[in-house]
């Protein structure tokens, strides 16, 4: 790992923050090292509140989508809601059917088949619509792509409202509105909301237009955060706002199957619950099953119903795990037996290979090496494949560039979709190892530990921790604060923990003549390290409670022999 400090704060900038709020200075570094200078710009990042929220009719379309909205519930048309498999789709399209079966009883709402539909809009979504006499089709965290299927929608008299927040491409879909920020035109501020984030837009703009309280939305905010942790955007601006609100609402939630999903906890729930704990089981029934049945627990209103679906869903995540290990496996051994070790990037193939789990497998492989990864199956005649960048490497844009050889992609900087024919393989298979090798750079090539701070053991007290801890919710954009301490030695009591002796329980003194303990996950491999005289960590601050007592103790990132 290489270790990179964050920028340094302006210290006139800091002692004039730490004057006016009257805080710990190391915590006034770290507001002004996140662009907070002032006492409003932190009031306004420490209470986040609905008054913060844009209005959504800035958005381009906003209008005309309302209105069509407004004419299919007057004139009692059948509507479908139709999303994605993922977290985020599935999240989106249960907040929206939610919010509008308070308004009509002639919603469906329908999810594409991981396997034989495949990602976005399809023409077999469109002719179950057709053959349902729906008329309007209201559609989430895709079809910003979806230029032949909206032609082919119109032909049969139905209306599409496109939500997408994915990069439109250079044609734009004829549909009966298009809410997308990244659109040219569109002047919306936020442009980084999730499919779910553009969603809760429309329900909004609908209900601001209809003039109801606002209590009667936010409960559903409980999704809006569910999806914008597990869709990993940034967590600054508007993003901030709608998923603090949405933990708030996370904590007492009726709706059931985010409940059954989260289990009972006095303790306040983290955006690691969702992105760790909740998303994975969402994903898992579109892996192992199909999504619907999320949305159906995500829907559910009866206690006993929901309780049996998170059962299965539980069940389809267990299946899950075994499926990815085993395919992970085989994919590290196909890397260590090929000439691939020395390459820029990894592109492993099986064509028996699951295809619900190639996007975690393809994360696993860049664990080991760390480099842009797609891992490819056989879905039908077709090669289908998940791909996943390292960090500030833009994957998009180099699956851009040996685009010819693709049937098509999709996707973020950080993570997309693509199919190909199995003729073209081998080809694709070296473009892109010659676009990752045009346009990485070698920062990228190496995992960083970035810190924030380095600090002394004597600056920590639970004031500090409690101001902290008040920054939430933490995620990209507003990562959790890690420290960086040099010249720390052992204070005798360290070991080896763990069933599998993979941990490290720390006790550890700096020059400050502070002791802390600590706990170091998987870090056992840097044991020697602290029989140096001497060594260096980086760590985030955490609360143990043991036998009724809370202590402050550190959760360490990584451990070196001081340099």
């Amino acid at each position: 790992m290489n270790w990179t400090p964050k920028n340094t704060p302006d210290r006139e900038t800091v002692n004039q923050l730490q004057e006016t709020l009257k805080i710990p200075k190391l915590n006034a570094r770290l507001l002004v090292q996140r662009g907070l200078y002032t006492f409003e710009t932190a009031k306004t990042f420490f209470r986040p509140n609905p008054d913060q929220l844009y209005d959504p009719y800035q958005m381009a379309g906003m209008d005309r989508a309302i209105s069509r909205i407004e004419k299919a519930l007057q004139e009692e048309e059948k509507i479908l809601i139709y999303g994605d498999y993922d977290v985020d789709g599935t999240t989106a399209v249960a907040l929206v059917y939610t919010y509008f079966s308070q308004d009509s009883t002639n919603l469906e709402y329908y999810i594409p088949d991981r396997y034989s539909e495949g990602y976005g809009i399809s023409t077999q979504g469109i002719d179950y619509a057709d053959a349902q006499g729906i008329s309007l089709i209201i559609a989430l965290d895709c079809g910003v792509k979806a230029v032949s299927e909206m032609e082919y929608a119109s032909g049969l008299g139905i209306d599409f409202i496109i939500c997408d927040h994915h990069k439109p491409g250079e044609i734009l879909p004829k549909a009966y509105a298009l809410l997308n920020p990244k659109q040219a035109h569109c002047t919306y501020p936020e442009k980084e909301l999730c499919g779910c984030g553009i969603g809760f837009k429309l329900i909004q703009a609908y209900h601001q237009k209809q003039r109801r309280n606002w209590d009667e939305i936010k409960p559903l905010l409980a999704l809006v955060a569910t999806a914008t942790a597990a869709d990993i955007v940034p967590l600054i601006g508007e993003n901030r706002v709608l998923t603090a609100l949405g933990m708030l609402e996370l904590q007492n939630t009726k709706l059931l199957g985010l409940r059954n999903l989260l289990g009972e906890r006095k303790k306040p729930y983290r955006i690691s619950d969702l992105v760790f704990g909740v998303a994975p089981r969402i994903n898992a029934a579109g892996r192992m099953e199909h999504a619907k049945v999320a949305v159906e627990l995500l829907t559910s209103t009866d206690e006993t119903h929901s309780q049996g679906i998170a059962q299965a869903i539980e069940q389809f995540n267990e299946a899950r795990r075994t499926v990815e290990q085993n395919i992970t496996a085989e994919a590290l051994e196909q890397v260590k037996n090929s000439e691939d070790k020395d390459r820029k990037s990894t592109v492993v193939y099986n064509k028996k290979w699951h295809k619900g789990v190639i996007g975690i497998v393809a994360s696993r492989l860049i664990e080991t090496y760390y480099r842009p990864t797609i891992v490819c199956c056989l879905s039908g005649d077709t090669i289908v494949a998940s791909v996943r960048s390292v960090r500030g490497f833009d994957v998009y844009q180099a699956l851009h560039t040996c685009s010819e050889h693709l049937l098509q992609f999709g996707g973020h900087k950080y993570a997309a979709g693509l199919s190909l024919a199995p003729e073209n393989f081998a080809a694709f298979k070296e473009a892109f190892e010659t676009a990752v090798c045009s346009q990485i750079l070698p920062e990228q090539q190496s995992p960083q530990l970035s810190y924030d701070l380095e600090v002394s053991f004597a600056e920590i007290n639970p004031k500090v921790y409690r101001i902290i801890q008040q920054m939430r919710p933490f995620g990209p954009g507003n990562m959790r604060p890690v420290f960086f301490t040099s010249d720390c030695t052992d204070g005798g009591f360290s070991r080896i923990v763990g069933k599998d002796k993979n941990h490290l329980k720390l006790d550890v003194i700096d020059p400050s003549g502070r002791r802390f303990s600590g706990i170091g996950f998987g870090l056992a491999p840097q044991w020697e390290a602290l029989k140096e005289s001497s060594f260096e960590i980086l760590y985030c601050l955490e609360e143990n409670t043991f036998n009724d007592q809370t202590t402050l103790e550190l959760q360490v990132k990584d451990i070196r022999a001081n340099q």
